[in-house]
């Protein structure tokens, strides 16, 4: 008798344990890092923002650079990867972190090709409506291809 006792016991417990290990795992909010801005990396002696070797865009944290509110400023967007994916439209998605705020950012309807060490390339104008940190979603052909993390700071200061 004190065998099975011992048995059922032992099986209460393990049964108990795992369901508290399941909901600790899958009900709970994960607590993960706050978003920060992507790094910075080099391509042919320009920096660019972004994810090296993937997708990024010329962009240094010099005021001249800098994302405003609603300032249109020009950046020269890169890809790396394989010249029979990199054709076709080129489209970015813009999340504002904080909101959740969504926003079409850049469309141009085909890359170019190599330049400063990239396989594509495309010329952008671009602008974001709010200060604050933006998921920047980039597609070709409607296909995910990466994403950057930028700051849109509050305001420009003068000199």
């Amino acid at each position: 008798m004190r065998p099975i006792i011992l048995f059922v016991i032992s099986i209460t417990l393990l049964v108990g344990c795992s369901f508290s290990d399941d909901l600790m795992e899958h009900d709970l909010p994960s607590l993960g890092a706050p978003e920060k801005p992507s790094s910075l990396f080099e391509s042919n002696g320009y920096t660019m923002i972004g994810e090296k070797g993937k997708l990024g865009f010329i962009y240094d944290e010099t005021e001249v650079m800098r994302f405003y509110p609603n300032k249109i400023q020009k950046y020269m967007w890169h890809l790396w990867g394989n010249p029979e994916e990199l054709y076709g439209d080129f489209f970015v998605k813009g999340k504002h972190i904080q909101t959740g705020e969504q926003v079409n950012v850049l469309y141009v309807p085909s890359l170019g090709g190599p330049i400063n060490g990239a396989d594509a390339h495309t010329p952008s104008h671009m602008s974001l409506p709010l200060p604050g940190l933006w998921k920047l979603e980039a597609y070709v052909r409607d296909i995910h291809y990466g994403s950057i993390i930028v700051e849109v700071h509050e305001k420009q200061t003068t000199q």
